[in-house]
Parts: structure tokens; sequence; C-alpha cells
């Protein structure tokens, strides 16, 4: 797994680091070029900044799992870090979740910047069911890595994992999106004008590092 680590103070680990994980088809030096960490710069805060290349083989391989934490989190316990945010894009969202549902305790923050969640079966049968609150899955989902996925997140509310979601109005996963939102807090909730794409993208980070969240 190919990662860059950008230092708030260069040779001293800062007690906190955003790993941006991307939107597929895209790189983390993307993310940079479009920049996500020269905003985090301009606002001096005292945060490393991680960028990964994550490499699937197919859309929701969870392979990429353990690499991630022996790669990036574990390396980062180890210098001192003790507040961690996974900032993930779309695809790079699945993963920030994925991740969080399977080491709660080694995540203090998602940022969801119009997170992929899952398959529309799984989301059909929870609009179904009148919401995320009121959905209750079974022992026998015929998507159960995503029904999974949900289950984790129905309990977000009451976590102790920070959480911002932000997303276009326009987005064509907004409705996802939306479910998502009436299962948190309002103040964790971001919309703005936009659709699934890198400047809606840019506008929401902005946003969430303006927000006082970490």
């Amino acid at each position: 797994m190919r990662s860059w680590i950008d230092a708030a103070v260069p040779g001293r680990p800062a007690p906190t680091r955003l790993v941006l994980l991307p939107a597929a088809f895209q790189r983390a030096d993307d993310l940079r070029a479009a920049g996500f960490v020269a905003a985090v710069r301009a606002r001096g805060l005292d945060s490393d900044v991680v960028g990964v290349d994550l490499e699937f083989e197919h859309l929701t391989d969870r392979s990429v799992l353990p690499a991630l934490r022996s790669a990036v989190i574990e390396p980062a316990r180890a210098a001192g870090c003790h507040t961690l945010w996974l900032a993930g894009i779309s695809l790079g969202g699945y993963v920030a979740v994925a991740y969080a549902q399977r080491h709660p305790a080694d995540v203090q923050g998602l940022c969801l910047l119009a997170p992929y969640l899952g398959a529309r079966r799984v989301i059909g049968r929870i609009e179904s069911a009148g919401g995320l609150a009121a959905w209750q899955p079974s022992d026998h989902e015929p998507d159960p890595e995503d029904a999974g996925l949900w289950r984790y997140l129905k309990g977000l509310r009451e976590s102790r994992t920070l959480v911002y979601l932000g997303f276009g109005a326009g987005d064509r996963f907004a409705p996802a999106h939306e479910l998502l939102a009436k299962g948190l807090p309002p103040a964790a909730v971001d919309r703005v004008p936009g659709g699934h794409g890198l400047m809606t993208w840019i506008r929401l980070w902005e946003r969430f590092l303006d927000s006082g969240k970490f």
C-alpha cells in the first residue's frame, strides 16, 4: 500500500493525523494537487496529513483493511498520534466506515465526503423499513457485508466516534446520504450545492476543517 505523509512540523509527529482515502480511480496525489493538504496548512492546524492509495480487486474488497492498519494506522500510533481521523471520499468513505466497523478503538473520527455506502438493495430495504432507526437487520441478509456496515452506522449516534458527513445535494448517492443523515446529530451533517465531484469535495473538506471538530 503506497502512502505519503505531510507533516505539520518536519521531524515532529503531530498529535493528530488526518488519513485521506481517495475515491475510486483517484490517487492520494490527486487530492494533494486539488488543495486538500494546502487547506490544512493554510489554517495552521497541528495535524499531519497522510495520503493513501487504495488498491482494490473489486469494488468493496476488504483486503485493504489489514493493509491500511499495518501500513498507516499502527505506525501512527507508534509515532505518538492520539487522535486519528479517517477522511474517506466516495469509495474511500466505504473503506473508512468498514475500517472503523472492524477496529472501532483505532479511530477517533470519521470525515465522510459523499461516501459510497454499499449495495442499492440494502439501502432499499432500509428505506422500505421507514429509515435507519426503524430498520432491523436480519441474520440472513443477502448482502451481509453491506448490511453489517449499516448496522455499524445505525449505532454511530450513540458511539464515541466523532462524525462529519458532507455531501452535495445533487450527488447521485444523496438518497443514501440522507438515510444516514437522519441517524446522526444534525450538527454532524453538512449539505452543499453540487454533485459527485472534486470541486464539491474540496469545498466540503474546507468546511470540515473550519468546523472545529478535531
